[in-house]
């Protein structure tokens, strides 16, 4: 594999702490990636993420796509420079259990609000 076809990122966890960096080839997909911090996080961290569809991934402000490669994450405006690492911002959305989320609106307290206006 081409040198040129290598790109190196780090995983930025919501407390700062890092993942990485590690190469990947420009052709490895964000599902890879999701995979990869999810096997790679650390022990001890309040927040774990049991699978990978409870990882989001961010760069350059874009919450990317499972199916992207990495690749089609670079900047638009040139690759990382200089033997620089790109850096992904990670979020953990743990799922909602279904017994909460079969919570029907009905259900849920009202609460009416009445606003009169006199002219």
């Amino acid at each position: 594999m081409p040198e040129e076809d290598l790109v190196d990122i780090k995983f930025r966890l919501y407390d700062g702490s890092d993942i990485g960096p590690f190469s990947y080839s420009s052709a490895s997909t964000v599902d890879m990636l999701k995979q990869r911090v999810v096997s790679d996080w650390p022990k001890g961290k309040t927040m774990i993420p049991k699978t990978s569809n409870e990882v989001k991934l961010m760069c350059f402000g874009k919450i990317l796509e499972n199916n992207k490669t990495v690749g089609q994450c670079k900047l638009p405006f040139g690759d990382v420079g200089g033997g620089g690492v790109m850096v992904m911002h990670v979020v953990v959305q743990p799922t909602i259990d279904k017994a909460k989320s079969d919570k029907k609106i009905d259900d849920l307290p009202r609460k009416v609000v009445c606003s009169c206006s006199i002219l």
